[in-house]
């Protein structure tokens, strides 16, 4: 999910995962030093989609990075727009 994501670069055009990628402006996937955490950090701009357009397309991906991340012994937190959702 990154805006470079996006190769139409006529908005008018653009699908929902158009409109999700493009609004990604910022990511960032940090593990703590305690390797007991990652957290994905996403700035988003809800000019072009809202929260809720994000999860209608990546609800069921943030839901397997939670279980990768349970795997790993680790806890996972999705940020978005510096609100923790998960």
């Amino acid at each position: 999910m990154r805006r470079s994501r996006v190769r139409n670069q006529d908005e008018s055009t653009f699908d929902i995962h158009d409109r999700v990628n493009y609004s990604v402006k910022e990511s960032e996937l940090k593990i703590n030093k305690e390797h007991t955490l990652i957290k994905l950090k996403l700035s988003i701009d809800t000019h072009y989609c809202s929260v809720m357009d994000f999860f209608e397309i990546f609800m069921e991906r943030m839901v397997m990075c939670r279980a990768a991340a349970e795997k790993l012994a680790l806890r996972f937190k999705l940020i978005i727009n510096e609100q923790q959702l998960m």
